[in-house]
């Protein structure tokens, strides 16, 4: 996706490294990096949805150069002096070596089409995409500047829940992100979320299933815990594609799966629809007795 990628003109390069053979991780097949790419990260063999770097991704739903970001300085600190394996400065030093912003998520104003809308997008390279007190700091903003300006609000979430790290400080981020969610529907405003591999822990039972419509990419993982803890805690075997998109729309979780080559245009009609507003049926004329 390089030839959209150089239009967004970011400041870092790609971090995937250089290696012209990707593996699927779902069929095993060995794909060329490029053609990969130019098949937006899908798999052409099982269509398994590969993992898009927070670049691809607006790339990916933005029109070209019209992604202005904010909050790029924030960065998040070690304030309980956490440490397990490692310290969790040198996590906070490794990820951002590795990833294109300073925490898990990058947020700012675009233009997707005809529509302005403010885009929060997490990047699962930097700590698995979790959420501490950044991410929900600059979901917060990202939620104001949505109803300072009068615009959408559209999250991407791609994370494994909130930041251990960061303990109470980050379940803090739930309910604040909720509570702004709040005050923008309280506007009228729309919120859409969308749903990739995998959206789970802290992130899925606050502001990834507010959405007013909810969109999940195909064969994503959703949920809270993660089918083996779930299976081992109650004890019986659990339904074929347990916590899946699909399965999460045939049970009413969600509101739609769409393929990756189609989000920007179902996107785009969504908006236009909500902007529109909904088409009112004629009332036929009904004669006085």
């Amino acid at each position: 996706m390089s030839w959209i990628l150089d239009k967004l003109k970011f400041g870092k390069k790609d971090p995937r490294p250089e290696d012209p053979w990707i593996q699927c991780p779902k069929c095993k097949q060995n794909n060329l990096a490029s053609e990969l790419g130019s098949n937006l990260n899908v798999c052409p063999r099982c269509q398994n949805h590969c993992r898009l770097t927070a670049q691809e991704r607006l790339a990916l739903l933005l029109n070209p150069e019209s992604f202005n970001e904010f909050d790029a300085d924030l960065s998040s600190v070690d304030a309980l002096k956490f440490k397990d394996k490692k310290k969790y400065k040198d996590r906070i030093k490794s990820s951002l070596k590795k990833s294109y912003g300073s925490d898990a998520i990058v947020t700012g104003s675009g233009k997707l089409e005809n529509h302005d809308v403010e885009v929060c997008v997490f990047d699962f390279t930097f700590m698995g995409g979790s959420m501490g007190s950044v991410v929900g700091e600059k979901i917060t903003r990202g939620i104001e500047r949505a109803q300072k300006n009068k615009t959408p609000m559209i999250i991407v979430c791609c994370s494994g829940g909130a930041r251990m790290q960061e303990g109470i400080l980050s379940l803090m981020q739930m309910a604040k992100t909720s509570s702004a969610l709040k005050n923008l529907s309280e506007m009228g405003l729309p919120y859409i979320s969308i749903l990739t591999d995998p959206t789970t822990g802290g992130v899925s039972a606050s502001f990834a299933m507010l959405g007013d419509v909810i969109i999940a990419e195909p064969g994503a993982l959703l949920g809270f815990a993660g089918p083996r803890v779930i299976q081992d805690t109650i004890k019986q075997t659990l339904p074929e594609g347990f916590q899946t998109a699909e399965f999460c729309l045939d049970h009413g979780l969600i509101d739609h799966v769409v393929h990756r080559k189609e989000l920007k245009s179902v996107l785009n009609n969504i908006l236009t629809i909500i902007k529109n507003g909904a088409p009112q049926s004629k009332q036929s004329k009904v004669s006085p007795e």
